[in-house]
């Protein structure tokens, strides 16, 4: 596996499904990346907004692992940065893979894992059947249809989720692609990554 770096970033200021891949990303502590629709200390997704305007906003950075990207393109999908509206594209991070509440180094700004992409409606809307890609049964078949919404009764269901990570920044600064990333583990016991 390469080591640990960031590939691309991207932003966008409007909410649209993909984000635009930019030279650098801003992070804001306690705000996200500066510029970006999702930014700010409370909820920015419309459906959440609707519901309570006031809760934490626990997606101000999206994360996916480029080793994704490999995936979807052996099943007839092609993708590039931004595409699924990741702020920060990583390689060599096996970022599904690490606990709730991992920090990131990312050349200086630091993220906190706060959980789990849920891949929703809008990815098949992206391209027809991406979801197949970003969402496996509990025995690693592709799924065919949305996860439920986070939050509803049905989101901790046993589905494997593989369309990234949200974070909050903990730390602000510029990131840039190629820059190190550094992994810090939180204390144990770990929490295994819930969607948020």
């Amino acid at each position: 596996m390469p080591d640990p770096r960031v590939v691309a970033v991207s932003r966008d200021d409007r909410h649209r499904f993909s984000k635009v891949p930019v030279e650098s990303i801003t992070l804001v502590e306690g705000h996200g990346v500066e510029g970006d629709a999702h930014a700010g200390a409370f909820v920015k997704h419309r459906s959440r907004v609707r519901k309570d305007p006031r809760q934490p906003n626990l997606r101000q950075v999206h994360l996916i692992h480029a080793e994704l990207f490999d995936e979807a393109r052996a099943m007839g999908h092609e993708l590039t940065a931004g595409d699924l509206g990741e702020n920060v594209l990583t390689e060599g991070v096996d970022l599904l893979g690490l606990p709730t509440g991992t920090l990131l180094d990312l050349g200086g700004p630091v993220v906190r894992i706060t959980g789990l992409r849920n891949p929703c409606v809008q990815i098949n809307r992206f391209q027809p059947g991406l979801i197949k890609v970003v969402l496996a049964k509990a025995d690693g078949t592709p799924a065919s249809r949305p996860a439920p919404p986070t939050g509803s009764a049905g989101a901790s269901a046993p589905v494997v989720r593989k369309a990234g990570v949200m974070a909050v920044v903990e730390r602000g600064g510029e990131v840039r692609p190629g820059t190190a990333v550094t992994i810090t583990l939180p204390a144990e016991p770990h929490t295994p990554l819930q969607p948020v």
